[in-house]
């Protein structure tokens, strides 16, 4: 091999690698500018910002346009659920402890037949999240449109629903997505402050 050739070859493989660290350096930091770490969750796909308005345990309507200007919590679950429900409902509350400021917090009913506004108090007052969370219904055509805007499947006999929470920007958009397996109270406070900052 010609000393010219190795060279090149050489040149090329440092210009291979700097592009590489620039690209981990880059993803590494959050969209904040601060150079902070990145998020805990997974990034969702960007979108359009949420907007829909659905009615909560009182039968208030509660808009998503009435969140923007801060970052806010969704998730979807169902009152008779016995597991992955109550888990992000516990790791929701624990976030909310350390955060230690108001965060909008939002359930949308995956099982609008059962889950009656008295359900959804109950299921509030278990889970210690009463006037911290507010568990939404709506009609069968306003909730398809928001599970699929958040890609949920509902519950269904024989095929659990999809246990998810995802944090909105303040502009209203999805940024941040854990599934149940994933979710934690450090993730969600860290990347809560990311998205207020």
């Amino acid at each position: 091999m010609s000393s010219r050739l190795r060279l090149t070859l050489m040149a090329l493989a440092t210009a291979v690698i700097v592009a590489a660290a620039v690209v981990v350096l880059t993803t590494s930091t959050s969209s904040s500018g601060r150079g902070t770490v990145g998020f805990a969750g997974g990034i969702r796909p960007p979108g359009a910002p949420v907007d829909f308005t659905l009615r909560d345990e009182a039968g208030h309507a509660v808009s998503t346009r009435d969140l923007r200007g801060r970052p806010a919590i969704v998730t979807f679950l169902y009152t008779a659920c016995k597991d992955d429900c109550p888990t992000i409902a516990a790791q929701i509350r624990l976030a909310l402890d350390r955060l230690q400021t108001a965060v909008p917090v939002l359930a949308v009913t995956v099982d609008p037949a059962n889950d009656t506004q008295a359900a959804r108090r109950r299921f509030l007052r278990r889970q210690h999240l009463k006037g911290d969370m507010r568990f939404l219904s709506g009609s069968p055509a306003e909730l398809e449109r928001v599970w699929s805007t958040f890609g949920i499947r509902p519950q269904e006999r024989g095929l659990e629903h999809t246990a998810y929470v995802v944090l909105l920007g303040r502009d209203g958009r999805q940024r941040v997505g854990f599934p149940v397996d994933k979710v934690t109270p450090e993730g969600i406070v860290h990347d809560v402050r990311i998205l207020a900052g």
